[in-house]
Order: structure tokens, then sequence, then C-alpha cells
């Protein structure tokens, strides 16, 4: 319990579900939205910000005890701002789902600009040994997992849970853009050229913005080699979120979320630095469009949760 200034002690708040963006472009409401605009403008407008020691930003809650914060990029930035939320005496997590919710990359042999992505698996890309291709077995991996890491390098998340998240929003109608399908017919993967849709994989999350068609070969790897399903997203936050929340109130209510922004390589007609590094009008497309499908896809669970809260409160429920 809190005390406030007249004594009286304050209940916490309990959170029903806790929506994290990693980071915003400028304002939460009515200019370029980035990863928390939307969420921000369907449940929090005229809500109070609440300030958290610790955390990079405030966060809102609505009535409904929806709550949700930006909590910053990069594992470190994010994982410090969840755990200084999760603990503050404010709030009240003990029934809480979580929705870790931003955009990535996604392999053309997988998906495509403005797909939406529920994790099934969270894994860490950094933890492990690596070196240089020159200084090992020609055509071998180059990356060999460390020990002492076993519990905290992947996450498999509640396949329950996922599954409904999937079910619910499966059918969204997803916004796509004329530029965004223009950019997919460089590529000539069929995933790469499709519509955009919801899908469902591995998350992989490491602080080096890792790019090029041998590193994504490296992330599926790693990824087959933790016995998880196909590597679907590149991001870098998710996992460090995930280590935070099962150290204090576990993760079998979380969610990762993900909308691709671009492919995490070039086409075979580009270099990979060139893909880096686009030309004014070589990008992607789609950015807008993406963090739209995130909010649209992510509401059906959202009020899902809310409205079915007597059922979900003490966990996802077994059928």
């Amino acid at each position: 319990m809190s005390v406030s200034a007249v004594g009286v002690e304050k209940k916490p708040l309990a959170v029903k579900v806790f929506i994290a963006g990693m980071f915003e472009i400028g304002g939460n409401q009515g200019d370029k939205a980035g990863e928390f605009q939307h969420w921000f403008e369907r449940y929090f407008v005229g809500t109070a910000p609440i300030t958290v020691k610790g955390a990079l930003s405030p966060v809102f809650c609505n009535q409904d005890g929806v709550c949700g914060s930006v909590l910053g990029m990069g594992k470190v930035a994010s994982s410090s701002s969840m755990q200084a939320i999760v603990l503050n005496h404010q709030f009240d997590f003990n029934h809480s789902y979580f929705i870790v919710s931003g955009v990535g990359g996604v392999p053309p042999s997988q998906g495509t600009i403005a797909d939406v992505n529920w994790g099934s698996w969270l894994i860490d890309y950094d933890l492990g040994h690596r070196w240089m291709p020159d200084e090992g077995i020609a055509g071998e991996p180059v990356f060999m997992p460390r020990q002492g890491y076993e519990d905290i390098r992947r996450y498999q998340l509640n396949s329950r849970l996922v599954d409904l998240a999937v079910g619910l929003s499966k059918d969204v109608q997803l916004q796509d853009s004329a530029e965004a399908q223009a950019y997919r017919m460089r590529y000539p993967q069929p995933q790469a050229r499709r519509k955009p849709t919801v899908t469902v994989g591995t998350h992989i999350a490491g602080d080096t913005f890792f790019h090029g068609p041998g590193l994504s070969a490296q992330a599926q790897y790693i990824s087959q080699l933790y016995g998880a399903d196909d590597y679907m997203i590149a991001e870098m936050e998710g996992v460090a979120i995930a280590q935070v929340l099962s150290r204090t109130v576990g993760i079998d209510r979380l969610l990762s979320l993900r909308g691709a922004v671009n492919f995490d390589q070039g086409n075979p007609n580009e270099t990979t630095l060139a893909h880096l590094d686009p030309a004014p009008g070589e990008t992607a497309g789609g950015f807008a469009e993406t963090v739209e499908n995130i909010a649209l896809v992510g509401e059906k669970v959202v009020d899902y949760l809310v409205e079915n809260w007597a059922d979900f409160k003490d966990g996802v429920p077994a059928h």
C-alpha cells in the first residue's frame, strides 16, 4: 500500500492488461505515430500520466484496468523500465496480461511488409560465442551457445494464450500501401510478395541490428538449435522483458506482438549495405500502415480479455 500526503492508504491500481511500446516518434497523439500512439489514442486519451521512478516514460491507465507505457529501445532500456514499473507500489500486477508491442524485421522467406506476427518463442540473439567466418570451418555456423544461459536465452510463451490471440485476430483486415506493394515486388519469394496477414512464430532480439542473408540464416539456425519455431521477426527487446517478468510475476500471461516494417535483408539486386542505408525513395514503405495494423490486431485481444475478465483473471482457461 502507498500512503498519500494526508496519510490515507491508497490501494494499488489493479492492472488487467499492460501494453508496452518501445519508442514513440513525437507526441502520444496528433502526429506521426510510432509504436505507442495508436494504443494511446484507443485507450488512454484523457488519462493522467503516472510517473514511475526508473522508467523511461510515464504509465497511463484507463478505468477498465488497461495500462501502457513506452519502455525504450533495446534490451537494457526496455527491461529496466519494465522492472521499475512492475515493482512499483502504485500498481498490482498479480493478475496482469502483458503485450510487448512494436515493429521489427522479417525474412522475405517468411513474411512481408505490414504483416503482424504473434510471438510463440522469444530468443536472445546475443548470448553465446561468435567468430569471423574466415576463422572457422568453411560453410559451418559461426555461433555456439554459451553454457550457463540455458534459462534466459529463450522463452516459450503460453501456447494457449498465443492460440487465443491468433484466433481472435487472424481475420483482421490489415492496412496496406501502394509503396509497400511496389517494394514487395523487388523480392522473388512468394511470402515476400503477398498481401500482409497475421502470422505466428519466433521473435529474436539482438542489440545489434543484424542484417543480410547470412545473419538471417544464423538467426534461423539459432531458433532451430533451441528447438523453437521458425524465426519470423527480428527485434530488440522481447527476451529481456520476458526475463524481468519471469523473475517477478511470471510469463504465462505474456504476449509479443510485432509488425514487419522491413525485410531483414536486401533483394537479390542490392547489397546488404545498400539495403541498410537506402537512397531517398528506396525505403520499404508501409511503416504508418504497419503500426496501425499492430493496434488493430492487438485491440482484439485487449478488449476480449477485459470483457471476459472473470474468466481470465486467474489465468488462461484450459478450454
